[in-house]
């Protein structure tokens, strides 16, 4: 049996929390919750399960990069001699068999450095978002370019490279990935269920800001790695870029130049999803209700998107820092701490 240890992050996760964390307990050998300023009682809780916690230094941006970075550093510290490393996000619960499967992964490829399996949406019922979020999950099985916040790793390789870069705000795994991919290791995503999350989007505005997030960690991925050999995110960066503002100002501003003929311009954008709802359909399994859905949304994704992009470069300009993007409400857990269930 390998030595296995768990970092899971979290800000106001509240009853998400609670399920991560107790979903974890006896599953590994050493648990880190590591908490970015919550409010909400999650610290109570997790030492009420006897929980190693970390506060995180409050003077200094919270994200998630940073959160698991600091967690890895100080699980090794509590066990030195760990085989392999499971990190999970707090809105996320380990699902039953999920760490065996993995392990005996890693035990079988020791080309592999990270191995993550099929994460899903717990309540996908609860609103279009949490269905969008399902299906964006729904990733292929084999060889992959990145991972998710859920995967587990090997130590000695994560250190090898610097483990997670602290300075971003969003995007740090495909980022560790792409320089873990750099040094020759594999990431591999198995058929196998990790994880149930609970992405609780239940307006337009949290879809938005999440999206908003999004675009800002594609800007800063592409800018530190688009002139890699694998132009990490430029491709996306661009796509972003043409969707969300090339082609309404190309349109707005060519309309009295061409008597009113560039609004046909817009037609770009049912075509653009035409073709989504084909590759989403083949390369998914989708039906034709959830291609449409996703692939639509895919298109209006574009515009919060290209902000988070704008707002990455206008403070890389200034030499500014962009704090923590949010879009949970914050979830108390009175209730759990008082009677926790293990």
């Amino acid at each position: 049996m390998s030595k296995i240890g768990l970092v899971a992050i979290g800000r106001n996760e509240g009853e998400r929390l609670r399920r991560c964390l107790q979903s974890a307990v006896e599953k590994v050998d050493r648990i880190v919750y590591v908490d970015s300023g919550s409010t909400d009682g999650s610290l109570e809780f997790a030492r009420s399960l006897g929980i190693d916690v970390l506060e995180l230094d409050p003077s200094k941006p919270f994200a998630s990069p940073r959160s698991r970075n600091e967690g890895f550093f100080h699980l090794l510290k509590l066990e030195p001699d760990l085989d392999y490393v499971q990190f999970v996000d707090g809105d996320c619960e380990l699902i039953d068999g999920w760490i065996e499967k993995a392990e005996q992964t890693l035990n079988e490829r020791p080309d592999v450095a990270v191995v993550c399996g099929r994460r899903l949406e717990l309540f996908p019922e609860r609103s279009i978002y949490n269905k969008l979020c399902d299906i964006e999950w729904n990733t292929p099985v084999g060889e992959a370019k990145a991972c998710g916040g859920d995967s587990l790793m090997r130590p000695s390789v994560f250190q090898s490279v610097g483990g997670f870069n602290p300075t971003l705000i969003g995007g740090g795994e495909p980022e560790l990935c792409v320089r873990l991919r750099r040094e020759g290791w594999k990431i591999l995503r198995i058929d196998a269920d990790m994880t149930r999350h609970d992405a609780a989007i239940m307006s337009f505005r949290q879809w938005w800001n999440r999206n908003r997030r999004v675009g800002h960690a594609y800007a800063e991925g592409s800018w530190l790695h688009g002139l890699s050999p694998d132009r990490h995110w430029v491709r996306e960066s661009w796509s972003i870029w043409f969707w969300g503002l090339m082609m309404p100002l190309l349109v707005l501003g060519t309309v009295i130049p061409t008597h009113g003929w560039s609004w046909l311009l817009l037609l770009g954008y049912p075509l653009s999803i035409g073709r989504t709802i084909i590759r989403s359909q083949s390369e998914q399994g989708l039906t034709v209700k959830e291609a449409i859905l996703f692939s639509t949304f895919c298109s209006i994704a574009k515009f919060p998107l290209v902000l988070g992009q704008l707002q990455f470069h206008f403070n890389r300009l200034r030499g500014r820092k962009t704090k923590l993007v949010e879009y949970k409400a914050v979830e108390l857990m009175e209730s759990a701490i008082d009677t926790p269930q293990v």
